[in-house]
């Protein structure tokens, strides 16, 4: 599983309320969370045009806070591709597998900037930064979450591959 795209900055500690802030919570339609994503650290992010595929370099403690799912949801409808952080909060690793949002853990995020471009495989472990012709070693997914993953997420594998109606 490969994805390419246009690197977009955050810092540490990105809680889930910047991700989404709780006063756009009440749906949960991923196309009306989209609207929202961090919508308060970077107004407007969330309904850019150039954001689609791209990638979230982010720093320590990426998606604390609270535990809501409707954060991961929110990057995903957004037209994020994947989400590269120095570290995650637990909760939002496992909320992110569970909706399909891929995301890597990556110690020198400090050599990506704003803009570069990014590819990222998740198979061969690998992070390559294209603007800068640097190439990073990542821990590879498992089979199981990449699988997860490709079907759009926890309840989308359940329902194809384990239900037995495999895709």
């Amino acid at each position: 599983m490969k994805m390419k795209g246009k690197v977009f900055l955050f810092g540490d500690n990105v809680n889930t309320d910047e991700i989404i802030p709780a006063r756009y919570l009440n749906t949960s339609d991923p196309a009306e969370l989209a609207r929202y994503c961090m919508e308060d650290i970077r107004p407007g992010f969330g309904r850019r045009e150039d954001i689609k595929g791209g990638i979230i370099v982010a720093g320590e403690n990426f998606g604390c806070g609270s535990s809501r799912e409707h954060a991961p949801i929110a990057i995903k409808a957004a037209g994020i591709s994947c989400v590269i952080a120095k570290s995650f909060a637990r909760i939002f690793f496992r909320n992110s597998i569970n909706t399909g949002l891929p995301i890597v853990e990556l110690s020198n995020i400090e050599e990506f900037e704003e803009g570069d471009e990014v590819e990222v495989d998740l198979e061969k472990g690998v992070v390559k930064n294209v603007t800068k012709g640097k190439e990073y070693k990542i821990q590879p997914y498992p089979d199981f979450l990449r699988n997860i993953i490709k079907a759009g997420g926890w309840l989308e594998y359940c329902l194809t591959v384990v239900g037995g109606q495999e895709t």
